[in-house]
C-alpha cells in the first residue's frame, strides 16, 4: 500500500474509534463522576505506554524534544478530553459526534504550516458541504435549542483544532517518536486529573467488569491507540488534511448509534452521510493538488517534507 494511502488509512481509522468513543463515554459518565473517567481512561492509558516504553530497549531515553514538545500538547490534549467529556455527558452521543466534527473547518484556519497563500477556496467549499453534511445529520434526530452539552462540544472542536494544528506544527522536523511522545501525554493528562479526581476515586470499586471494560475501551482503544495514530499520520500528511479525514467521525459515530444504541438510519441521515464523505474527499483531493504545486515556504516546511520519525519504532502502529 502507498505511503499516503497508509497514512489515509490510519486516520480513518481514528476516526472510527472516536466515533464509538462518545457511546462509551456516555456509558461511562452514567456511573461514574467525569473528572474520575477522565484520570482513569489516562492513567490506563500511561500504564499501557509505559509499558511498550520497557519492551523497547533498542532506542534509547526520551530526547528533550519528545519531553519539551510532549507537555504543551499533554495539556492541549487533555484540554480537549474534559470538555468533550462533560460535553457528551450533557447531550446525546450522536449530537457530540457530529458537532465535533466542525474541527475540519477551524482547523484549516490554524494551520500556518503549509504554503504561501493558504488553501483555494475550494477547499473551503468542500468543508462547507461538510457543515452541511452535519446539518443534515443532525436533522435526522431532529433540531432543538443549543444545550449546555452542545456549546461544551464546539468549545472542543475549537481547542481539538487548535491540539491537532501544533501536533504538526510542534513535531514537523524534530525526531520526534510517537511512542514516547504519547507516554509523556497521557503521564501530563494523568498528573492533571489525579488531584482534582482524588476525593472520589473510591467510586472505581463499584463499577462492575462492564464499567472497567469501558475504561479499557477508552483507555488502550480511544487514547493510546489514536493518539499514536494521530501523531504518526499527522507527521506524514497535513493538519488540514488530517482533519479532513478525521472528520469522519459523525459517520462512524452514527453507525455505532444505529448499530448498538437502536437508533433510526432515515433518508436525511442516509444523505448527510453521503455528503460528509464527498466533502471529505474532495476536499483531500484540493488540499493534496494544492500543496504539490504550490512553493513551500522557507521557514515552516510542511510535515510531509521530512519525515521526522524515520527512526521511530514499528510498535506503536500496532497497538
Amino acid at each position: 500500500m502507498p505511503d499516503a494511502r497508509r497514512t489515509d488509512a490510519v486516520l480513518l481509522l481514528v476516526a472510527l474509534v472516536w466515533g464509538s468513543s462518545y457511546l462509551s463515554a456516555q456509558t461511562a459518565t452514567a456511573v461514574l463522576p467525569v473528572l474520575v473517567v477522565l484520570f482513569a481512561r489516562y492513567a490506563l492509558s500511561a500504564i499501557a505506554c509505559l509499558g511498550l516504553v520497557a519492551t523497547d530497549r533498542k532506542s534509547g531515553g526520551w530526547t528533550r524534544d519528545e519531553l519539551r514538545i510532549g507537555v504543551p500538547l499533554g495539556v492541549t490534549q487533555a484540554a480537549v478530553l474534559v470538555v468533550e467529556t462533560y460535553g457528551v455527558a450533557h447531550t446525546s452521543a450522536a449530537n457530540a459526534g457530529l458537532i465535533i466534527s466542525l474541527t475540519i473547518v477551524i482547523t484549516p484556519l490554524l494551520d500556518r504550516s503549509g504554503h504561501r497563500g493558504g488553501l483555494p477556496l475550494s477547499f473551503y467549499a468542500a468543508a462547507g458541504v461538510c457543515l452541511l453534511a452535519v446539518g443534515l445529520l443532525m436533522s435526522g434526530n431532529g433540531f432543538h435549542a443549543p444545550r449546555l452539552g452542545d456549546l461544551l462540544m464546539l468549545a472542543a472542536a475549537l481547542i481539538r483544532a487548535v491540539h491537532v494544528a501544533l501536533v504538526g506544527r510542534l513535531t514537523v522536523n524534530r525526531a520526534i517518536r510517537p511512542l514516547r511522545l504519547t507516554t509523556v501525554q497521557t503521564l501530563v493528562g494523568s498528573a492533571l486529573f489525579l488531584l482534582p479526581a482524588s476525593g472520589e476515586l473510591s467510586s472505581l470499586a463499584h463499577i462492575g467488569v462492564a464499567g472497567w471494560a469501558q475504561l479499557l475501551y477508552l483507555a488502550l482503544f480511544c487514547s493510546v491507540f489514536a493518539f499514536l495514530a494521530q501523531t504518526w499520520a499527522v507527521q506524514r500528511t497535513s493538519a488540514s488534511r488530517a482533519s479532513l479525514l478525521l472528520g469522519t467521525e459523525p459517520i462512524w459515530a452514527a453507525a455505532v448509534g444505529i448499530a448498538l444504541a437502536g437508533d433510526h438510519f432515515t433518508p436525511v441521515t442516509a444523505l448527510g452521510a453521503t455528503l460528509l464523505v464527498t466533502g471529505t474527499y474532495w476536499g483531500q483531493a484540493v488540499e493534496r493538488a494544492h500543496r504539490s504545486t504550490a512553493p513551500p515556504e522557507k521557514d515552516t516546511a510542511c510535515p510531509t517534507a521530512t519525515p521526522s520519525i524515520a527512526t521511530a519504532p514499528t510498535t506503536p502502529t500496532s497497538v
